[in-house]
């Protein structure tokens, strides 16, 4: 877990620290605290449960949001946009944020601040034209265990918010720290769900997943229930979410939100290691129960079990992917083969030894190679369009060689 820090450099500029195979990115984002605006007649406020915001992934009913890469979209006219954070907003939490299909911006926030996003000068603000407005705003919270608490929405005083239509897709991701991007380099807005999600440019998707959790409802890592409890829950399994509600954290209202179409479902990592004492056989039929829970909630969704890697091993003079609990998934698979709304995907093959970085994670490319996979597989198998239409997904990986002579 990564700390993006809040100390200054230039009186207008924070750091953050990422790492990449060893050694520090240099990277300078923006500070965009501003002082409150609540006096100021320039701004127009709005409170966080205006009916024009639209907040993606899981936000509980304090606005605080959870898991992965949560986030919020909206609708915008005027120049400018401001968001104030409250007081369950994790310290120097990096946020992304994007203009329409602009690129994405970091910043880091933190409780009772308010921060400017957007101002007269923010590239593409003036390309819109006026058959195009409103504008849009997303904002998503990268840290899987940070989260931000919404207090308000500021946009100038002869703006207005418009609530943005959500696509007709709706996707879930379920699974541990491989699904919520643990270690990579923006970690879940660098995560293999993110990729895949984001890649298709036309869904609406949840990441429900946090790292170290077992797919069994047994305390792993720390994490003190599974996800066959969680996922029926609004918060997940941090540190903070203890705080906040103690043993009775809110259920999450699935009827209140859009039904998936697909749910992916990642999970078993944990419960393979012999540290949390997993049985093949309890692993096995917690997963039947939950695909059974997952299906009663979602009736008309397909549901994809995507196979264990497990990392790599060296035999010999190369290398050979290892697996957890291969047979218990093609079971559950089996079991509900029959009823045509179970489905499984098979990542062998698909990583090399080199993809899974020292802490037993994908490297970003690694997540790019099972999002690629894994989006062929739903686009030819369900019938999904690839719809993205120019928006980066992935960040900070322009990278390539300009010299012709070397």
């Amino acid at each position: 877990m990564k700390l993006f820090s809040s100390i200054a450099i230039l009186a207008t500029t924070v750091s953050g620290t990422i790492l990449q195979n060893g050694q520090v990115r240099e990277v300078v984002f923006p500070d965009t605290s501003i002082a409150s605006v609540a006096h100021d007649l320039s701004w127009r406020t709005y409170a966080p449960s205006a009916k024009e915001l639209s907040y993606k992934g899981r936000w509980d009913s304090k606005h605080i949001s959870w898991w992965s890469a949560p986030g919020l979209k909206f609708g915008f006219t005027g120049d400018k946009v401001a968001i104030s954070f409250g007081n369950y907003t994790s310290p120097s939490v990096l946020i992304a944020y994007r203009l329409g299909g602009q690129d994405w911006l970091f910043t880091n926030v933190t409780a009772n601040s308010t921060h400017q996003l957007i101002s007269s000068s923010t590239t593409g603000l003036n390309l819109t034209t006026q058959a195009q407005l409103p504008q849009t705003l997303e904002l998503r919270v990268t840290n899987w265990a940070y989260g931000v608490q919404i207090a308000g929405v500021h946009v100038s005083s002869t703006g207005e918010l418009f609530k943005l239509k959500d696509f007709h897709k709706t996707l879930e991701i379920i699974g541990d720290s491989l699904s919520a991007g643990q270690y990579a380099t923006y970690e879940g807005i660098s995560s293999y769900s993110w990729g895949l999600a984001a890649g298709f440019g036309n869904v609406e998707f949840h990441i429900t997943a946090y790292p170290g959790i077992c797919l069994v409802d047994t305390n792993c890592w720390g994490n003190p229930r599974g996800q066959t409890y969680q996922w029926y829950h609004t918060p997940d399994t941090s540190g903070r979410a203890l705080e906040i509600y103690g043993d009775e954290p809110e259920v999450w209202d699935f009827k209140e939100h859009p039904a998936a179409d697909i749910v992916v479902i990642n999970l078993g990592t944990n419960d393979n290691n012999t540290h949390n004492n997993v049985t093949n056989d309890r692993y096995l039929h917690s997963y039947i129960e939950f695909v059974a829970g997952v299906h009663r909630v979602y009736p008309h969704a397909d549901i994809v079990l995507v196979s264990l890697w497990n990392g790599f091993n060296a035999v010999g003079n190369s290398y050979a992917q290892g697996g957890a609990f291969i047979d218990e998934i093609e079971m559950v698979y089996n079991h509900y083969k029959h009823t045509g709304f179970v489905h499984y995907f098979n990542t062998t093959g698909i990583l090399q030894h080199n993809d899974i970085a020292p802490q037993y994670h994908p490297t970003d490319v690694g997540h790019v190679k099972v999002a690629s996979h894994l989006m062929q597989y739903i686009h030819l198998k369900f019938g999904w369009e690839l719809g993205a239409t120019g928006p980066e997904v992935q960040h900070d990986t322009l990278y390539w060689n300009n010299q012709q002579n070397y």
